[in-house]
């Protein structure tokens, strides 16, 4: 019971440190790089430029009827959120720690983005852009960073072990 409260207290520290540190960058953002050039680090590899998104991932469904981006990019990732926050909660104890970090993970980033959408008028501030020459990844935030590093740890982690019986 003790290791069982101590992963919950570990997972809440995750997800509030998670969430925090996405909304301090999106601010920072918005007042150090909105309306600017855009910025570029160590030989173009690191280019910050701010952008707000009215889609998902690589502007996906920008230009969909405002009820299907309702529904599509709120309503329904606003349900999934709430069933990784019950699945996370209620098999933590038959989790390892880096599978719990996962579910962590995504639903922190998941958070991030969805509370841009209910209060910045659906749009999600983007500023982050990695790449070597004209290999480059979409413009994207920390709440992506979350989702994706979530993901790889969840795909990693239950592929070699799968949940703890």
């Amino acid at each position: 019971m003790k290791l069982i409260k101590a992963k919950l207290l570990l997972f809440g520290v995750l997800v509030f440190l998670s969430i925090g540190c996405d909304r301090v960058t999106k601010d920072l953002a918005r007042q150090h790089l909105a309306g600017k050039e855009m910025r570029s680090y160590l030989s173009d590899t690191f280019r910050l430029a701010y952008v707000e998104n009215p889609g998902a991932a690589m502007s996906l469904g920008a230009e969909w009827a405002p009820r299907a981006k309702f529904w599509v990019l709120s309503v329904i990732p606003a349900g999934v959120l709430l069933l990784v926050l019950a699945f996370a909660l209620v098999n933590s104890a038959r989790m390892s720690m880096a599978q719990l970090t996962g579910f962590g993970l995504v639903f922190s980033g998941g958070f991030g983005n969805l509370f841009d959408r209910f209060f910045n008028d659906n749009l999600v501030p983007d500023f982050l852009n990695v790449g070597v020459s004209s290999f480059r990844t979409g413009i994207f935030n920390v709440a992506d960073l979350c989702i994706s590093a979530g993901m790889l740890l969840i795909l990693v982690f239950y592929r070699k072990k799968g949940m703890r019986a």
